[in-house]
């Protein structure tokens, strides 16, 4: 099917995952640590800074009509109060690209990295940080809001307490390891989790503490994707709050909302208690801060099922992607089905979409997933657009180039690109 004239079908990408040499952010200063925690460096990327024209065309030749990317806030103020009107001229030319293709662009403020200067300020736990966040989005919205009509101002602003649990469930883990060891059972590590050397990770923690200490003026840099204080929780959005103020006082007319992580959480028998906590802390409790937003974007790739003892594995000979969650786009329907019950205003896709080798199942991962975004509008959900998850393939933060997502496979030795069948089929669903 297609749908609507007007739905909104593209793909997303983040700055510092394709556009390259990202020097000024604090991801960079990270990748290059010593005993860094990423696989490789972000490098060029996929030097979409350089090749955004032929991407964007890529992607409308396709027959995609919208394109949601991030403009970098330490390409655009890579020192405090110093901003860059050079920088700020290229993404006004991204956006010119947009429109002579027929794409909408959508504009993402803040996809994860920060200016390396703001997290040597205390970075996203400092009452500081809603200022400076204000200030950069009133820039970039006075010099480029007459070109738009959506800004997400946070990708993922629940992100960190999400990060928070999993660290937790991590040093609970090390913390089993280590008693196993004492006890002298062999490979203590295997009793965990396979492949991990907790004693060696502890050991680089160390390291990193120092140097982070050198890097940022502290060992713990409070940066974007930081396990996540309650306090700074509430701070990330009231920095969207702020930011979205800006946006109006300059241009009502656009659609303000942010992004937020979610995923189906499914409770068997004995497991609602826990399915119901987990969604209060993933989605409700932010309710009172984007209830009046124009928009929500939904980012979802998988579900995450509880049981009696809370939360549990993949189900047994589930097909799992290469980020190794499972095989499973009916999420998204069921979904945006919650987030409607809650959230009254519209509904975007902002992330949806599969790390996989063949694209054959990439295609039925995107036909069923759109499938269930067609039950959702032919409901009356005000769903209005859905942008997979990713352009191209491109930097996974610390997994490096490992994980294909991609629409478009790209040769990083010699940055050619290779439209794959997932991209055509994308395109055929636009009106």
């Amino acid at each position: 099917m297609a749908f609507s004239k007007g739905f909104l079908i593209g793909a997303a990408t983040a700055a510092h995952q394709v556009e390259g040499n990202n020097i000024h952010s604090d991801y960079w200063i990270q990748e290059h640590l010593p005993h860094t925690s990423f696989t490789e460096p972000s490098g060029e990327a996929c030097d979409h800074y350089h090749r955004y024209e032929e991407d964007i065309k890529l992607l409308a030749d396709a027959g995609l009509n919208a394109y949601r990317f991030s403009v970098e806030w330490a390409r655009i103020e890579p020192e405090e109060g110093r901003f860059d009107e050079n920088e700020l001229e290229h993404y006004r030319r991204v956006i010119a690209c947009c429109r002579a293709n027929g794409v909408e662009p959508v504009v993402t403020l803040l996809h994860f990295t920060s200016p390396a200067w703001l997290i040597r300020e205390g970075g996203w736990e400092a009452e500081t940080t809603i200022g400076y966040f204000r200030r950069y989005a009133s820039y970039v919205t006075e010099k480029l809001g007459g070109e738009l009509n959506y800004i997400c101002t946070i990708n993922e602003a629940n992100m960190g307490l999400q990060l928070a649990a999993i660290s937790k469930r991590f040093k609970l883990m090390a913390e089993q390891a280590k008693k196993a060891a004492a006890s002298g059972a062999k490979k203590a590590e295997g009793t965990v989790q396979v492949g991990m050397n907790f004693e060696k990770m502890m050991e680089n923690m160390k390291y990193a503490a120092m140097e982070n200490a050198q890097a940022f003026g502290t060992p713990q840099p409070q940066i974007f994707v930081s396990s996540r204080t309650p306090e700074g929780d509430k701070l990330v959005f009231r920095a969207h709050q702020a930011a979205k103020a800006a946006i109006k006082a300059l241009y009502p007319n656009i659609k303000v909302g942010l992004t937020l992580s979610m995923h189906d959480l499914q409770a068997l028998p004995g497991g609602e208690s826990f399915a119901e906590a987990a969604w209060d802390e993933e989605f409700r409790h932010y309710l009172p801060y984007i209830e009046n937003d124009d928009f929500l974007g939904v980012q979802n790739y998988t579900r995450t099922q509880y049981g009696p003892q809370g939360q549990l594995p993949c189900p047994e000979g589930a097909e799992l992607t290469q980020m190794d969650y499972e095989f499973y786009p009916e999420a998204l329907e069921h979904v945006l089905r919650r987030v409607h019950e809650d959230f009254k205003g519209d509904l975007i896709v902002t992330e949806n979409g599969v790390a996989i080798s063949d694209d054959t199942r990439r295609v039925e991962f995107i036909r069923r997933a759109l499938g269930g975004v067609e039950n959702c509008v032919n409901d009356g959900l005000p769903v209005k657009g859905y942008m997979y998850w990713s352009l191209m393939d491109n930097f996974e933060w610390q997994k490096g180039f490992s994980m294909t997502f991609g629409l478009i496979a790209v040769d990083r030795a010699t940055q050619t690109r290779m439209p794959k069948q997932s991209l055509a089929f994308l395109g055929s669903y636009v009106t």
